[in-house]
């Protein structure tokens, strides 16, 4: 870094005269590094650059406005040595303004900073935060005089200092891993025993009463939904909502400052990191839902408060006609992957969140857009490729939500080696199975299986699959048996939004009901579900509050609530379904059976003489491959070799464990299924029963005896391992 000092002549002298100095286009971004502050902004098109410091995130106008006049190649630079963390800035960036040919340049609002560490408040809305004259008849062809500095929050220099003590990522292997889907405010807001103060925040997630029911529970990890700074669009500020889930990002560094209860001023990332270190503390994981697909900033009609400003062309992919964008993500925009200034942005904002904010892994937002190339998707594209050769970004989790609306999105099972996918065949394909539709067997064995259809080739696994019955985005369990169709009057567009066809059974009854046979009926639904997922291979996937029956009464689209209709109800717990999920996880956890590192062969093992998988009628016959492609049989049992474990484990030992045998009847009546032979096991005993909420050894029953299933029921036997004396089995 050049020591000569620069001519400042600030827009408002701030109170002592600053010194500048060139500085460094690398790293990008507002860095600190014990004596001053490095600025550095890509802006490739631009033909000049303002830094605005502020003294407060009130403040309507800077207290100083520097000109940057050192560039190297596309990136604007200078070293303010006077200046700590805390600062507040922003930018104004000037150049053409000619939306018809994808230049958006507009020095009269003031913009973030790409790489901002920590986003200081909310946006304000007004008409000033537009590049645009809004109702003027040009629309966005029209230029905008007024100055947005007042209503746009400011970028915060951060301390990167941070006493991580002995903290290490966990390293939970895949096929032991279980995923919690959560939202930071709404899983601890209304929790009585976290301290109000705290409640909704990063602090709240780390609080002792949280982590100790997550590991009583039995997780192994949390997948966050949005932290990255994100906005709420003005039409639902303006009818009184809120973008709740977050899938609006404007700061891909920043972490959401709605979540600090601590402070705006850089407090908010200390508070992140304070969270991840103790829940590491605990072994639990921390997985970012990520959106990478698109910004906040909307079509041609939205505002100007980062990108679009700092240098449109440079970050979003546009359409033939430069007026407008491409959009694949329904939100008006899309980050174009291709160029390498959007590329290393993604990629710094990954490396980031691992190596400074010490997460575990991504789930990333609509992946499919990250795949296209020009139009269509392409697996091989280079954001992929990228990730593979990243020495960092390439070792921690990676999950794709493998669809976008766009033609050709939905990816389900075609994503690189290296990456797990959430699995919404096995999502569809379970709810039907279990609300009695006309379903085909041979799918429901291969989705219990691990989806080897959609996984098995390109050198992947079982873990590939992320198995899920829902998400944030959807019905809840609850939800999920209690309504037939959605109720989003709340949402304010007369119930249009969200899914309509759910693949959901209200089992008699729409909402709430007081028929206790009814009642009945849906928590055996609910046990059906949770047993069937963590039975099942693959990794499974909870959604927060499923455990404890919460609801949204029906609204399977909550993205604009942030209210009690999607915050937690603890007061309202079914601790009886929250016992019977805490046994349910402990199960798999205990036999490595339901959670295979590699595909069932279905070829006899050595020694033993029995497949490690096998497939039976009630009657207690083999399956055929007729009985595979009946549509209408809704009844099967499935024997899980304990001995058919072809992984070794950690040191290389051979993993054996006990045998099961799973009956399945989604038929609406009880039926009588016949065990099989002795060669199978002499006797089993009855360890689950989804027809009652317990789990736990019951009785026994002979080889080749016959016993009643309930209606719309799993039953799980068991046989142990018999060793001999000398220790061997």
């Amino acid at each position: 870094m050049s020591t000569k000092e620069m001519d400042v002549e600030p827009a408002t002298r701030p109170k002592n005269k600053l010194k500048a100095y060139p500085g460094s286009p690398f790293p990008l971004g507002a860095t600190w590094d014990g004596n001053g502050v490095n600025f550095a902004l890509y802006a490739d098109k631009a033909t000049s650059v303002e830094l605005c410091l502020f003294e407060t995130p009130n403040d309507e106008a800077e207290c100083a406005r520097i000109k940057l006049t050192e560039r190297s190649h596309q990136v604007w630079h200078i070293y303010i040595p006077s200046l700590k963390p805390g600062q507040l800035y922003g930018y104004r960036v000037d150049g053409p303004y000619e939306p018809q040919n994808g230049q958006r340049f507009n020095s009269n609002k003031l913009l973030l900073d790409p790489y901002a560490k920590a986003i200081a408040g909310k946006i304000e809305w007004n008409d000033s935060l537009f590049g645009y004259e809004i109702g003027n008849e040009e629309e966005d062809l029209s230029f905008s005089k007024l100055d947005s500095a007042a209503f746009l929050p400011k970028c915060v220099v951060v301390n990167p200092y941070f006493n991580w003590e002995d903290d290490r990522h966990p390293k939970i292997p895949y096929h032991k891993s279980i995923i919690f889907e959560t939202h930071v405010r709404g899983f601890t807001k209304l929790h009585p025993d976290i301290p109000e103060e705290i409640r909704g925040s990063y602090a709240a997630l780390a609080h002792p009463v949280t982590i100790d029911y997550l590991t009583k529970l039995g997780i192994t990890a949390i997948e966050l939904m949005p932290v990255h700074h994100f906005i709420a669009d003005r039409h639902l500020v303006e009818k009184g909502l809120t973008n709740y889930w977050g899938y609006n990002t404007i700061g891909f560094f920043a972490p959401e400052v709605r979540y600090s209860s601590s402070g705006v001023l850089g407090e908010q990332v200390t508070e992140f990191k304070d969270m991840v270190k103790e829940l590491h503390k605990a072994n639990i994981e921390v997985i970012l839902d990520v959106v990478y697909n698109h910004t906040a900033e909307g079509n041609q009609m939205g505002p100007t408060l980062c990108f679009r400003g700092v240098d449109n062309e440079s970050y979003y992919r546009l359409a033939e006609d430069k007026r407008y964008y491409m959009d694949y993500t329904g939100t008006g925009n899309t980050l174009n992957a291709n160029l390498p200034n959007v590329l290393r942005l993604m990629m710094d904002s990954l490396r980031y969140w691992i190596t400074e904010m010490h997460v575990d892994g991504f789930r990333f937002d609509l992946a499919s857009t990250l795949a296209r190339e020009l139009h269509e998707v392409n697996k091989l594209s280079a954001f992929f490729d990228i990730i593979h050769q990243d020495p960092i970004i390439s070792q921690v989790k990676l999950i794709a939500e493998p669809w976008d609306i766009g033609e050709g999105g939905y990816q389900v099972g075609k994503f690189p080696s290296g990456w797990a996918e959430w699995n919404g065949k096995y999502r569809d394909c379970m709810r039907d199975y279990w609300r009695g539709a006309d379903s085909v067997l041979g799918e429901f064995a291969q989705r219990l299986t691990g989806s080897s259809d959609l996984y098995e080739g390109d050198y992947r696994s079982p873990t590939a699959s992320i198995n899920f019955i829902t998400a944030h985005d959807g019905f809840t369990l609850n939800d999920l048996v209690s309504y037939n169709e959605k109720h989003n009057e709340a949402n304010g567009e007369d119930n249009n939004d969200g899914e309509s066809h759910n693949r959901s059974w209200n089992c008699g009854e729409e909402g709430p009901s007081k028929n206790q046979d009814i009642v009945a009926l849906r928590d055996q639904q609910r046990r059906n579900f949770l047993t069937t997922l963590f039975l099942s291979q693959g990794v499974p996937m909870l959604l927060a509050g499923d455990e404890i029956g919460r609801t949204q009464q029906g609204n399977n689209n909550a993205y604009c609530q942030d209210n009690e209709l999607s915050w937690t109800n603890w007061d309202n717990a079914d601790s009886q379904l929250l016992v019977f999920t805490r046994k349910l996880i402990a199960l798999r956890k205990e036999h490595p059976v339901f959670c295979r590192r590699r595909w069932f062969q279905g070829q006899p093992i050595k020694g033993v003489g029995l497949q490690d998988i096998a497939w039976f009628m009630p009657d207690g016959s083999e399956m055929s491959e007729e009985h595979w492609s009946n549509d209408l049989a809704k009844s099967l049992a499935v024997f899980l070799n304990g001995k058919g474990i072809h992984t070794p484990g950690p040191k290389g030992e051979q993993i054996l464990d006990d045998d099961f045998y799973l009956i399945f009847n989604a038929h609406h009546e009880a039926m009588e299924f016949k065990l099989p032979p002795t060669k199978y096991a002499p006797k089993w005993t009855r360890l689950l029963n989804t027809a009652e909420s317990n789990i736990g050894l019951g009785e026994e029953h002979e080889a080749e005896s016959v016993i009643k299933v309930e209606g719309r029921a799993i039953l799980l036997l068991q046989h142990p391992i018999v060793y001999d004396k000398s220790g061997k089995h």
